[in-house]
């Protein structure tokens, strides 16, 4: 029955459909539970809930870090091209996230190519990040969903054509870093063809007591679209491919040798009475490559030379619709996803050195989602179910004739075992504002799923790959493990005064069945299992093993503004966060420290200064389960300036960390290179003094 549904599925995907658009006037109303990033849009007023960030710093090759200077948002900082969103408190696959509204699987086990790695900096257009938990409409996943789009050219008035570009270049003192890339295109007013190109290049980042050494990185994209609009709908397809060259990963056993991707994503649009149809068909082709000797110094012995070949595909569909009477509006879709993924691990050296150490993996989802808003009793509602199956499935494991015995024995327990796991989760939104006096007030109730990952639940060979954790520990996975859920409750008010506003949020996530890293038997430390003698030969003596564990997630964030005059304001966030176990007395891994900044800012018509402050508290609610250590705490003072000469020309100047502080931010890993200026296993510093200077010119 589920084939034959999903045979239907893909017939109607075939047929006319259409994605709806909000007028301006809806725009706060649909902004309520969004931050939104324009990274090259013009300033918008604080009623609409825009963050501009055409004035954002660009010290950074990855557009995560503009995420992580939002209420709430951090950055794990797993290299220049590899950083996790965090948002209260969640991380890693727990944060669902888009590029052109596409969902794909990255490539890498240890996530070395999160989904914002695919989104260059010169050709990132906007941002939007849902402030808490997600809706339905967005897929399965727990807290602040994040769309990223990219740049694009907009139609003509006429049918004229028009020629467009949009070019950003940008350069970097700390890592001698520039990123060019851009654009270009043609238009009327039913059609519009366009490229984008973007690369970049930059060489180790610099501290105040050296380099940290293999942090270089090296990005090359491109692509091309093609948009056609009728009279009530419209059609695209969009193709872009993705090449990262060798890029360092300190936190990590490999670095990057290479990520290759293409991408294929096709829309339709159709408008029929009062229904708008929506529907699109996404492609995603990752093939990944990451060594232990071409980019780092050479192991001592030619035996432990490492080469991964990782790969992941995805194909994802999704149909619906959309009706809308007057403030109301009822929406109701299905989506799916089926994904190929797998990594093996060999040596070079030896050609019968060989370890499928995710072999085949095949994930399969198909869902179902309605959403409804609609005003009752003077207060304004949206009630979101989506129902999702999902079904995961493990290939035989192979090993080569110089594997040793042991990861042998493994890979024959695991064939022998049931590689099967299958899960029907439920996923419940209610949220409700009003606006009183002009300030609007926001609840929001949710019960949210999410789906083991599979690491966590086919990594037989006791290896650090753990999906970007990087906290040292060799993990296996477990096949019995249940889906996380998360019973999330969030308050808050946006304050919008002559002279002030402010936008608290308190939250407490209670999660069941947390998958959390655990000792891997009674007796850690002592070898006495198959897993630990594979785990021990692999550097690590107590191994860790994914399980359920009970957690929670509570804190508060609030960004805040105060006008002093008509040229003079302060801008800041405030975030404070913690993540604890329930089960135990432990605090969950890798939680953000307090943060506090505060702008000084001075804008004119054409040109503005921030002056901005940083405080990051001590962290010292730490997870003894993953060794995590302490950091203290820090202050850090940037300076970011813009100038718009004229229309369409804009040039930024930037100087992080202008004193030039040494410190050490909690959400980088610990260095895992030999020779360099930091000690293996320390923690990674912050950047040094930087300066930037980005120029922006479009048409």
């Amino acid at each position: 029955m589920c084939a034959k549904i999903r045979q239907a599925f893909c017939l109607l995907l075939c047929l006319a459909v259409t994605v709806s658009s909000h007028g301006e006037s809806n725009f706060l109303k649909d902004k309520i539970f969004q931050d939104v990033i324009l990274v090259t849009g013009t300033r918008q007023p604080i009623s609409s809930e825009t963050i501009s960030a055409d004035v954002a710093p660009a010290i950074a090759p990855d557009a995560a870090y503009l995420v992580g200077r939002l209420p709430g948002a951090a950055l794990n900082n797993n290299g220049r091209l590899s950083g996790q969103i965090q948002y209260r408190g969640a991380h890693g696959s727990r944060i669902g996230t888009k590029i052109n509204g596409q969902n794909f699987h990255s490539g890498g086990p240890n996530l070395m190519d999160p989904p914002m790695h695919y989104a260059p900096p010169p050709l990132v257009e906007s941002i939007e990040v849902s402030r808490g938990a997600s809706a339905v409409a967005f897929g399965p996943s727990l807290v602040g969903g994040i769309s990223t789009m990219l740049k694009t050219v907009d139609y003509g008035e006429t049918s004229a054509i028009d020629f467009h570009y949009d070019l950003t270049a940008i350069g970097r003192s700390a890592d001698a870093s520039h990123a060019l890339g851009g654009t270009f295109g043609v238009s009327n007013d039913r059609f519009k063809l366009f490229t984008s190109v973007s690369t970049e290049e930059g060489n180790d980042v610099g501290f105040p007591g050296g380099d940290i050494e293999n942090t270089f990185h090296d990005r090359l994209a491109f692509g091309l679209t093609g948009v056609y609009r009728g009279d009530d709908g419209e059609l695209s397809l969009e193709f872009r491919r993705q090449e990262t060259g060798p890029t360092g990963n300190p936190p990590f056993a490999m670095d990057i040798r290479l990520v290759e991707t293409d991408f294929v994503n096709l829309r339709f649009s159709k408008t029929l009475a009062n229904l708008k149809w929506s529907g699109s068909i996404g492609y995603s082709d990752v093939d990944h490559e990451m060594t232990n000797f071409e980019l780092r110094k050479q192991p001592a012995s030619p035996g432990r030379f490492r080469l991964t070949v990782a790969a992941a595909k995805t194909l994802v569909a999704s149909f619906g619709t959309k009706l809308e009477v007057g403030e109301n509006q009822l929406q109701l879709e299905i989506d799916s996803s089926s994904v190929e993924k797998s990594a093996r691990i060999s040596n070079p050296n030896n050609p019968n050195f060989f370890v499928d150490s995710l072999p085949g993996i095949k994930i399969d989802r198909f869902g179902v989602f309605a959403d409804w808003t609609k005003s009752v009793a003077a207060f304004d509602m949206s009630v979101g179910v989506r129902v999702d199956q999902h079904e995961a499935e493990a290939g035989l494991a192979t090993t080569g004739a110089a594997v040793p015995m042991m990861p042998a024995m493994l890979s024959m327990q695991f064939n022998q075992s049931d590689r099967k796991w299958k899960a029907t989760t439920t996923d419940l939104v209610l949220r409700a504002w009003k606006e009183i006096k002009g300030n609007t007030w926001r609840a929001s109730l949710a019960r949210k799923n999410r789906v083991p990952s599979y690491i966590e639940l086919f990594a037989w060979l006791p290896t650090p790959a753990s999906a970007g954790l990087a906290d040292g520990n060799n993990y296996v996975g477990d096949r019995n493990l249940d889906e996380e859920t998360a019973w999330i409750l969030e308050a808050g008010i946006d304050i919008n005064r002559d002279g002030w506003w402010l936008r608290p949020t308190i939250y407490y996530h209670h999660v069941e069945d947390y998958i959390q890293g655990i000792s891997y038997d009674d007796t850690p430390g002592v070898i006495d299992s198959t897993v630990e003698m594979v785990s021990n030969m692999n550097g690590d003596s107590a191994p860790l093993r994914f399980a359920n564990v009970d957690a929670k997630m509570y804190g508060f964030d609030t960004d805040y503004g105060i006008q002093l005059s008509s040229n003079w304001r302060i801008e800041g966030v405030v975030s404070v966060v913690r993540g604890e176990r329930r089960d135990i007395n432990d605090n969950l891994y890798r939680i953000s420290p307090d943060r506090f900044s505060l702008g000084l800012i001075y804008e004119r018509n054409q040109w503005m200064v921030n002056l901005e402050s940083v405080l990051v508290g001590e962290q010292d609610n730490i997870s003894r389960t993953n060794s995590e250590q302490w950091t203290p705490g820090h202050g850090l003072l940037n300076l970011y300036t813009h100038w718009r000469a004229k229309a369409g020309l804009l040039l930024s100047l930037g100087f992080e960390n202008i004193l030039d502080h040494e410190y050490r931010d909690h959400l980088s890993g610990y260095n895992r290179i030999a020779d360099s200026d930091i000690a293996v296993g320390e923690r990674l510093p912050g950047t040094g003094r930087n300066v930037y200077l980005r120029l922006q010119l479009r048409r």
